[in-house]
C-alpha cells in the first residue's frame, strides 16, 4: 500500500532562508519522483507584533541587528544568502527592499492560493516580488496584483483583502505551530510525525521523504 506524504512546510515570506528552502524542496521532490507528495504552506510569522503598514526596512534592520557582533552576523547571513542564491536561481537583492512588511495579509493569500491548488506559485511570486524586485508585499494592491500573476482571480482577492476574512484562522495556525515548538523557519514537517528545520540540502530533504514513507501519518 502507497501512502501519500504529507508534508507542512511552515514558513514566513520574509525570511530568505525560507525561499531558498522553497527552492531546496522543489529540487528534493525531483530526487524522489516516485514517491507521491502532498505539500502544505502553513504560516508564521518573524515578526507578529509588527504595525499592519509595516516599517521602513532599513530602520527596521538597524534595530534589529544593533550592536557589532549582531551586525556582523546579519552582514555574515547576508553574503552567505547572496552566495548561496544563484545556485538555486535566486537574486536576493537586499539593498533594493524599502519596507519591512507586516506579513499577515501575505499569509490569508497563501491560504486563499491553496485551496485552489495554487500555493506553491503565490509563494514563488511573494518571495520574488520581495526578495529581487523590492516590492511591498504588506501593500494589498500589490498583494492583489501578484495574486493576479499566480492563477487566483485578482479582482476577489482585492476584496476579500478589503476584509478580515481568514485572519484569525491565520492567527490560530501560526499558533499552533509556535505551540508544537517551531521557533524557526523553514520548519519541514513529515506526516507530523518528525520535523526538519532550516533550509537544508535537496538531497537531506529528499532523504526525509523516503524516511516519512516508513513513518505515515496516524489515522484516526
Amino acid at each position: 500500500m502507497t501512502h501519500t506524504v504529507t508534508v507542512d512546510i511552515v514558513s514566513d515570506l520574509v525570511c530568505p532562508w525560507c525561499w531558498l528552502g522553497k527552492r531546496h524542496w522543489d529540487a528534493a521532490l525531483k530526487l524522489a519522483p516516485k514517491i507521491k507528495v502532498e505539500t502544505i504552506w502553513r504560516p508564521y510569522q518573524l515578526d507578529p507584533t509588527l504595525a499592519r503598514e509595516g516599517r521602513p526596512y532599513k530602520d527596521y534592520m538597524r534595530e534589529k541587528f544593533s550592536g557589532a557582533e549582531a551586525s556582523g552576523r546579519w552582514k555574515m547571513m547576508r553574503d552567505h544568502l547572496e552566495q548561496a542564491g544563484p545556485a538555486a536561481g535566486i537574486e536576493f537583492r537586499f539593498d533594493d527592499i524599502t519596507q519591512r512588511p507586516n506579513t499577515l495579509d501575505a499569509h490569508r493569500l497563501m491560504k486563499w492560493a491553496g485551496g485552489q491548488g495554487k500555493a506553491d506559485a503565490m509563494a514563488e511570486a511573494l518571495f520574488a516580488a520581495f526578495f529581487s524586485h523590492g516590492r511591498d508585499i504588506g501593500d494589498r494592491d500589490t498583494l492583489a496584483e501578484l495574486a493576479g500573476q499566480a492563477g487566483l482571480d485578482r479582482a476577489v482577492t482585492a476584496d476579500l483583502l478589503a476584509t478580515d476574512r481568514d485572519e484569525k484562522a491565520v492567527w490560530e495556525e501560526e499558533l499552533f505551530y509556535r505551540k508544537l515548538g517551531v521557533s524557526g523557519v523553514p520548519t519541514y514537517i513529515f506526516n507530523g510525525r518528525f520535523a526538519v528545520s532550516g533550509a537544508q540540502e535537496p538531497a537531506v530533504l529528499a532523504d526525509a521523504i523516503r524516511q516519512a514513507t516508513k513513518e505515515p501519518a496516524e489515522t484516526e
